[in-house]
């Protein structure tokens, strides 16, 4: 029997080059592989280090990563985006470019992986490693239904399963994850699925030969919230079944709070705070772990001061500032802080975890001993509010009514001769205002009408049926002329600042744009552009350079100045912060609270993320299936919501505190939205509704036979459900 070499004395420095990565004979049996009866930690991660080549030198990706888990524990991977998460987890399945060079240790059960062959690690991933991807559109197969895949997953790594038993097997963990009608869906391809179906199964996947060790990567990222509670569900009923160790890699810190046992928060590629999630988040000895923390918006809290913001961006992995790489951004820096990088040092004693709390900061026993929160830290700028909102709402000037509101889309068939064969009831009848100085928030799951309002709105155009009034004038009204006068009040600032900003252009042009569109004068432009980088807190020198040369916020900014350069009345914000991570979102929300104020300018707002409407809105609207369901003042709804898809929402969102998430109740709701092109009679949200299963027969043939009336719930809250009841979710 040929002998492998001896994991333990091997060099620990490791290229992966290519020959590496190409598939090569090694000769290895059973016992080479990882046991997991050995008495080792489930997996140890020592000083790993990670670069990549680049045009401009070696990028040092992960800089000396020290993490452990346990079994059946979780530990959750925090930070910015580029901080190194997602490196730290594919170095740790053997999953890196070629390019890549990697050192330090990775140890699976007392076993080490770096420096194996792909042969071997196809032994170990899958069977004891698995990974469930951000996007799983991108990690299923568009060619083989979902079945067949999750068998393809048994089959490749356990000989004992043949064609029927692993059929079965398949079905069985797709009906584990919650896929409703297991046995039909499992022929089903992937594009049938819906994006929270997609995602069970490719946990199905991971979770198929029960590894020891799952990595979850974003795993609820681009989903509704609804569906993000049911995937956090699944993934706990996983690691239940399996028994296994989880790595939680997310932004989310409401996620991180009722999931993880241990957090470990990354900064410029390392680790720069460790221990017990409660210690993270109530006792934080790091200046950067404090201000993600306090620039969150709180679901739970209302709106009565400006977010802390955390100013800056992370330094560049090319070429590292001497001593902490958080020192430009640290409000407590000191020269100290410029000299040496701190290294992790212990606070306390072990925590529930059995592991002590670390963190890198030279001024972590000064936070301790003076007890210093965010607020100490990162002082929150004044919060600005129009004055018109302390008028009654139906006192205030109207900017924005929309009576009635229907969209439908025809469904067609047939390639050459199409034919319709059905309509999809976009937007069904709705009605909402928006008044000076106020925002109204649109929310809800995708597919619900959302942005199909919004651009029925911003077409400005006779709609299909129902009335829009844009600042006194009737849409179905405008010639022409008058439309491009309208339009110069209301502008539109995207979800995605690169993708809505013309790469060929500098900043200058960009916001010059609609300017000489419109006529206006040079030297008007030149004084404008001026105005507008310094209202939204740009430099004006920066003016010819190109959006590529700012960060993520810095061009949500920009877009903000563009979309302000008419000086409009009302500005469409179509989740205009959820492509920036929380640290840079805290400085756009508070940058559109101080601009409306200051300016007077009403906002018509979608987002899926209700904490961050409960910081920005006055007002919200809770669609449904094309339908308004509930609308009114925001912390009404938000404090005792009374239609039950609006409590379902509300108790899906995660909240930043350990404590409260143990001990709230989710309504996790079964399925997904139904086809708008096939809405259910009556009340459209009966199918998924959790108290029509408790009403009798005859109240429930009300829900199937009649739509619901708006009812009154108090001086601003209605809602559309004929069993309405006020109800505390948090």
């Amino acid at each position: 029997m040929s002998k492998t070499k001896d994991p333990e004395t091997q060099v620990k420095k490791s290229k992966v080059d290519a020959k590496a990565k190409k598939p090569r004979k090694e000769s290895f049996n059973a016992a080479d592989l990882p046991d997991p009866k050995s008495g080792a930690p489930l997996l140890e991660v020592r000083d790993l280090c990670v670069s990549f080549p680049s045009e401009d030198g070696r990028v040092n990706a992960v800089r000396g990563v020290n993490l452990k888990v346990n079994r059946g524990e979780t530990v959750a991977l925090v930070g910015e985006s580029g901080s190194g998460k997602s490196v730290t987890s594919t170095a740790v399945m053997g999953l890196l470019d070629e390019s890549a060079e990697i050192s330090g240790s990775v140890k699976l059960h007392g076993t080490e992986l770096l420096g194996r062959s792909d042969a071997y690690m196809s032994k170990v991933r899958g069977i004891q490693l698995s990974m469930v991807f951000q996007d799983p559109l991108s990690a299923l197969t568009p060619v083989y239904t979902v079945g067949d895949q999750i068998v393809e997953a048994l089959k490749t790594h356990n000989d004992k399963y043949d064609d029927d038993a692993a059929w079965k097997r398949a079905v069985e963990l797709l009906d584990m994850v919650g896929i409703p009608n297991p046995t039909v869906r499992a022929k089903a391809y992937p594009h049938e699925f819906s994006g929270g179906m997609r995602q069970r199964a490719v946990i199905a996947i991971a979770i198929a030969n029960n590894p020891d060790l799952i990595i979850a990567d974003e795993p609820t990222t681009a989903l509704d919230v609804t569906i993000q509670a049911q995937i956090l569900e699944v993934l706990k009923v996983a690691q239940r079944e399996t028994g296994a160790g989880v790595i939680m890699i997310t932004h989310d810190l409401g996620v991180v709070a009722g999931m993880a046992d241990r957090v470990a928060v990354m900064y410029a590629g390392r680790i720069v705070e460790t221990g017990d999630v409660d210690e993270i988040f109530y006792n934080s000895r790091m200046p950067y772990t404090i201000g993600l923390l306090g620039s969150l918006p709180r679901l739970d809290a209302k709106k009565d001061a400006a977010l802390a913001t955390l100013e800056g961006n992370p330094p560049s992995l090319l070429n590292l500032p001497k001593g902490c790489p958080f020192a430009p951004r640290c409000p407590l820096v000191t020269d100290k802080c410029y000299g040496e990088e701190p290294t992790l040092k212990k606070h306390g004693e072990p925590g529930k975890s059995g592991e002590v709390h670390l963190s890198a900061c030279y001024h972590a026993d000064k936070i301790a001993k003076e007890s210093l929160t965010y607020l100490d830290i990162y002082p929150a700028p004044e919060l600005k509010t129009p004055d018109t909102l302390n008028l009654p709402h139906a006192d205030r000037p109207e900017v924005l009514r929309v009576n009635d509101l229907v969209k439908t889309f025809p469904l067609t068939k047939g390639a050459v001769f199409k034919r319709r064969v059905g309509t999809v009831h976009a937007v069904d009848g709705i009605s909402f205002d928006v008044r000076r100085g106020e925002t109204l928030a649109l929310v809800g799951e995708s597919g619900c009408g959302k942005t199909t309002t919004l651009m029925q709105v911003l077409n400005l155009l006779k709609p299909e049926q129902g009335k829009i009034v844009v600042l006194g004038r009737d849409t179905a009204e405008l010639n022409r002329r008058a439309r491009k006068e309208v339009r110069r009040d209301l502008q539109i600032v995207f979800q995605d600042p690169m993708a809505s900003l013309d790469p060929r252009l500098p900043v200058y042009d960009l916001i010059a744009e609609p300017m000489r569109h419109n006529g206006y004068s040079k030297e008007h432009i030149d004084k404008r552009i001026t105005e507008l980088m310094t209202l939204v807190g740009l430099e004006p020198s920066h003016a010819n350079r190109y959006a590529r040369n700012f960060s993520g916020g810095q061009r949500q900014r920009i877009g903000i100045a563009r979309a302000l350069a008419l000086e409009p009345s009302l500005l469409v914000l179509d989740e205009p912060v959820s492509a920036l991570d929380v640290s840079i979102q805290a400085g756009v929300i508070n940058l559109l609270d101080e601009l409306r104020a200051t300016l007077s300018l009403s906002y018509l707002f979608v987002a899926h993320d209700l904490s961050v409407v409960r910081h920005i809105g006055d007002r919200v609207a809770v669609m449904y299936l094309g339908k308004i369901v509930e609308i009114g003042d925001i912390d009404e709804i938000f404090e005792a919501p009374a239609h039950p898809y609006t409590q379902a929402l509300l108790s899906a969102i995660p909240i930043p505190d350990p404590a409260k998430e143990r001990t709230r109740s989710r309504i996790i709701l079964q399925g997904d939205l139904p086809s708008p092109a096939n809405p259910p009679s009556g009340c459209r949200f009966r199918t998924r509704c959790p108290k029509f299963l408790t009403l009798n027969e005859a109240e429930q043939k009300r829900c199937i036979d009649k739509l619901p009336d708006f009812k009154h719930m108090g001086d601003d809250h209605e809602a559309a459900c004929h069993y309405p009841e006020r109800t505390s979710v948090f």
